[in-house]
């Protein structure tokens, strides 16, 4: 399974980067880190649909999208065309990305850029906040609940904020029970790679109105747009469709409503 691949690797990466950058030393980068933006404050205060707008070189469903992307021409354009935050794939073996491409991001905008990468460690954590990392994603299934709480009261020590995504019921549960205020329900299954974009629209009752609701993966029209928005669905996360694009942030413009 392919989650499974990533992890493996995550892991051994994670020793590699501690090798590169001892804790001692990326703990004298986090004293250096910008004051945090506000992620939750970001996607709430968008009257209607908000929308994360993700910086992704490739994927395992779909290869290359944009080898050559600039990680700060791409987030500048995503800001102007309306989205409350970036999302930065950092993920090197399989999405092509890196921590530089989540500094490049964040230095051209003023809105909260969050780490997207498959965190399974503490270290990882202190990484995306050294880089300047205002939120990062929490992957339910990739974690057992006790390391999920943790990593999540580690985020927010370090005064950022938490995508903890989801993909069913018992995984919403569990988000919930580990304290999430942002809740992503990734309408792709990890394992293998299918999409049912019914899923966020269908987990809305069981996340309450405290809660931010992200909808992720396969959103690719205005009309899908629409339908989230209908559904009471707080935020979007949307990156493929975009990268994919000429011009990302005229596609995200198009794809929000406007022209």
């Amino acid at each position: 399974m392919i989650l499974d691949q990533i992890l493996a690797q995550t892991r051994q990466g994670v020793v590699s980067a501690r090798g590169r950058l001892p804790p001692a030393m990326l703990n004298e980068q986090l004293a250096l880190a910008p004051p945090v933006r506000d992620f939750c404050a970001a996607l709430a205060a968008k009257p209607g649909l908000a929308c994360v707008a993700e910086f992704k070189r490739r994927s395992p469903s779909k290869g290359w999208i944009n080898r050559d992307a600039d990680p700060a021409v791409v987030a500048s354009a995503y800001q102007a065309a309306g989205a409350a935050a970036i999302s930065v794939l950092t993920d090197a073996p399989f999405f092509g990305g890196s921590l530089d491409d989540l500094r490049r991001a964040r230095a051209a905008v003023d809105i909260p850029v969050l780490r997207k990468d498959f965190i399974v460690d503490p270290y990882q954590v202190a990484e995306a906040r050294a880089a300047g990392a205002d939120a990062l994603l929490l992957i339910v299934s990739a974690l057992r609940q006790d390391d999920l709480v943790g990593l999540l009261g580690e985020v927010r020590r370090l005064g950022m904020e938490a995508l903890v995504e989801t993909h069913d019921r018992q995984e919403v549960a569990r988000a919930l029970a580990a304290g999430a205020r942002v809740i992503g329900v990734n309408h792709r299954n990890l394992d293998t790679l299918q999409v049912d974009m019914t899923l966020a629209t269908a987990m809305r009752p069981l996340v309450p109105s405290d809660c931010l609701l992200v909808a992720e993966s396969g959103i690719q029209t205005a009309d899908d747009v629409r339908r989230m928005d209908a559904a009471g669905i707080d935020a979007i996360l949307v990156g493929a469709s975009l990268m994919g694009e000429p011009d990302p942030g005229l596609a995200l413009r198009r794809l929000l409503g406007g022209q």
